[in-house]
């Protein structure tokens, strides 16, 4: 006799019954010995054989008056537990949440849905290229969003990563001001750069080089932000600044310049060189870009040591009452002799100083 251990109790077991300890050999020889002696009988039911009269099947391992075999089974081999699956679950269910997880990630990789995807995103608000490291630089909530999401889901393509970008990519255009930084409208961007700046540094060091930044930045970005500006970026010893009014900006660098040349500092001179030109850049992730960024920046360099220039763009787009409610009048400049062409600015452009500050 054999005896199972070891098995798991409080459920319900399905059992095989009629299982015979006596080896597969024994029980085709039998087999076979009984085909010999009813070959006979072969083709007639059992009934006739033995007088005609029927009998009620007789249960593996038991004889006919109801009584165990002789030879019967005397082992029950539990073959599964019916219970053993928590909450009833069976292993078909398990296979089909398997199966449908499979399915849903062979989707998300399918690179004609991820095309389709895409091609969509250029129908929906904002910049269909959201989602590149230039689109997520710079502040704000869908680009912090993005940058987390990129460092969870990687680099590779999918179904679900579009999707998720397409969101975000109408998030940030309903943030956006409308029909601003879209390339169509008209922005004036600002730069300013102390003029020797690097070689006062050198001499004076590090301590007094940042404090002197501080106040620096304390003198001309609040009257930038007072008049509307916006702050994009700090290069250093200058800055960038975006306006949407041209006046607005015209106002602010002369409020800028005055507040500066009441610093105090040891052995220098604060003067600054500031450039406007007004254009239609492009906003892309908290920084803008384009030809008209270029230009304001070249338009600055022509300041030389610590003018104000704008560009004819600009001077054009000016209220009459501006200039002379500053006291300024505007100049032509003209390139000095040996000096070298301004590059990356239109061959037609003008440019003007302010004077009067």
């Amino acid at each position: 006799m054999a005896i199972i251990d070891d098995l798991p109790t409080g459920g319900r077991l399905r059992y095989a019954l009629g299982v015979s300890e006596s080896s597969s050999a024994d029980g085709e020889k039998a087999r076979r010995t009984g085909d010999t002696g009813n070959s006979a009988g072969a083709g007639e039911p059992q009934s006739a054989r033995d007088g005609g009269e029927s009998e009620e099947p007789v249960d593996a391992g038991r004889s006919p008056d109801g009584q165990a075999a002789e030879n019967g089974p005397d082992v029950v081999i539990p073959l599964e537990p019916v219970d053993a699956e928590p909450n009833g679950r069976r292993s078909g269910a398990r296979l089909r949440a398997g199966q449908l997880s499979a399915l849903m990630s062979a989707a998300n990789q399918r690179r004609d849905l991820i095309g389709v995807i895409r091609k969509a995103r250029e129908n929906l608000p904002g910049d269909p290229a959201f989602g590149d490291p230039l689109s997520v630089s710079g502040p704000g909530g869908p680009q912090a969003v993005a940058r987390a999401a990129d460092k969870l889901v990687g680099d590779s393509p999918s179904a679900a990563k579009e999707i998720g970008l397409g969101a975000l990519q109408v998030w940030q255009a309903m943030l956006e001001r409308v029909g601003r930084g879209k390339g169509s409208e008209p922005i004036t961007v600002m730069f300013t750069d102390l003029v020797s700046f690097s070689r006062w540094s050198l001499t004076a060091g590090d301590e007094a080089t940042l404090d002197f930044l501080r106040r620096v930045a304390t003198a001309i970005e609040p009257p930038i932000v007072d008049r509307g500006g916006r702050v994009i970026k700090r290069m250093g010893d200058g800055v960038m600044a975006v306006f949407l009014s041209p006046d607005a900006a015209v106002r602010a660098a002369i409020a800028a310049k005055r507040q500066l040349t009441a610093l105090d500092v040891p052995n220098y001179r604060p003067q600054m060189r500031i450039g406007l030109h007004t254009g239609s850049p492009r906003e892309i992730g908290g920084d803008w870009l384009g030809v008209d960024v270029t230009i304001a920046a070249r338009v600055m360099e022509a300041g030389g040591n610590g003018n104000t220039m704008i560009s004819q763009t600009t001077l054009d787009a000016l209220r009459p009452e501006t200039l002379d409610d500053l006291g300024c009048t505007v100049k032509p400049y003209r390139r000095g002799l040996f000096a070298a062409p301004l590059s990356g600015v239109p061959e037609d452009l003008k440019i003007f100083r302010l004077d009067g500050i």
